[in-house]
This record gives C-alpha cells, sequence and structure tokens, in this order.
C-alpha cells in the first residue's frame, strides 16, 4: 500500500445513493484470478449508458470519485475496491459508506472520506460547474479542500487509520513492525511449537 498525505485532483460526481458492490464491479467480472483489469468492469452495467457521468470526457483522469449517501452497501467483495482503484481513483467521498466497504478501503489504500450530504452537494455543484476544480484531501489535517466552492471540511478518521494511511500500511506491513516483538515471543516457545 501506498502511503499518502495529501491527494490533490478533480472529481467525478456520481450523483447515485445506495450504490452497492454488485453495481460497483458486478459479480462476473469476480472470475478473474488475477488481482488485475478490474477497471474494465467498474460500473459495468451503467457505463454502456450514453448518459454515464463516467462516459463524460469532461471528468477524463479525475481521482476522486464524489458519491451519495450509501456507497458501497451490499456483498464485502473487496473486488470493488480493488476496481475503483484500477480505474484511477485515490479517494472516494461520500455522506457515508457501508462498514465493510469503508472497512476493505482501509486495508487496501482507497481514502473513503465522509462528509455532509450538504457538502458533498457543493462539491458535486462546484465539479459540474467547472470540471477541473480542484479538490484536495489532506489526510494529515484530516480535511477536504475545495478553494473554488469555499469548502474546508473535517472529515473523521480514527487514529489508527489515518496512521496506517500515512505510512502506507497493510496488514502485513502493520504486522512487520512489530518484528521484533514476533521473533522474541518465537524464541521462548517450546521447540515443538515451532
Amino acid at each position: 500500500m501506498k502511503a499518502v498525505q495529501v491527494i490533490t485532483g478533480t472529481g467525478v460526481p456520481l450523483k447515485r445513493s445506495d450504490v452497492d458492490t454488485d453495481q460497483i464491479i458486478p459479480a462476473v467480472w469476480l472470475k478473474q484470478v488475477e488481482r488485475t483489469g478490474f477497471e474494465k468492469g467498474l460500473f459495468s452495467a451503467w457505463r454502456d449508458q450514453q448518459d454515464f457521468v463516467l462516459n463524460d470526457e469532461r471528468y477524463a483522469g479525475a481521482n476522486i470519485l464524489v458519491a451519495g449517501p450509501a456507497f458501497g452497501v451490499g456483498s464485502s467483495r473487496e473486488h470493488a475496491v480493488w476496481a475503483i482503484q484500477q480505474y484511477g481513483f485515490d479517494a472516494v467521498i461520500a455522506p457515508s459508506f457501508s462498514d465493510i466497504f469503508r472497512n476493505n478501503c482501509t486495508k487496501n489504500g482507497l481514502v473513503p472520506v465522509v462528509v455532509p450530504e450538504v457538502v458533498v452537494e457543493a462539491i458535486w455543484a462546484a465539479i459540474e460547474h467547472d470540471p477541473q476544480t480542484s479538490i484536495v484531501v489532506d489526510m494529515e489535517q484530516r480535511k477536504v479542500e475545495v478553494p473554488a466552492a469555499n469548502i474546508d471540511e473535517r472529515f473523521p478518521m480514527d487514529d489508527a487509520t489515518q496512521h496506517r494511511f500515512l505510512n502506507g500500511l497493510d496488514d502485513i506491513a502493520l504486522t512487520m513492525t512489530h518484528v521484533d516483538e514476533i521473533t522474541s515471543f518465537e524464541t521462548t516457545r517450546p521447540a515443538w511449537m515451532r
């Protein structure tokens, strides 16, 4: 997992609520053996619709997805997070996330940012007016800034999760920060337990 201090970029206004993981990455895409290529399946049913926001060239290259409430509900598939990341998004801003989806984000390096719905609506308005509107997600300060819309909003994130992002620690890397204690413990175990 790469370390994340500040994400700066542009956004895509996904003006939908209760987006479930099957809409994010339909089950047909889960048959792959490797953990690559999921970006092709991201919102694939919706991308068949000409007017779907990811088909709008104005938002090409955006790295922040700005979604409605209850994003990532449904099954616990990590593939949803992988698809979002592989498409090029580094963060998702929404009023709320499914707990399982949010946890999958934090374990895989996709930043889940929770702000009030009124703030999401203000960001939508700003990026619809100007798709090049700059959005800053500051992990150290735990805040979202959209200067063009006078938005400077703090978001909640526990200290342990913030630490993981700031230092790029997935579960294995986090465990390896305790390698000395693990080694010490292993040397004190009886030989038959090793």
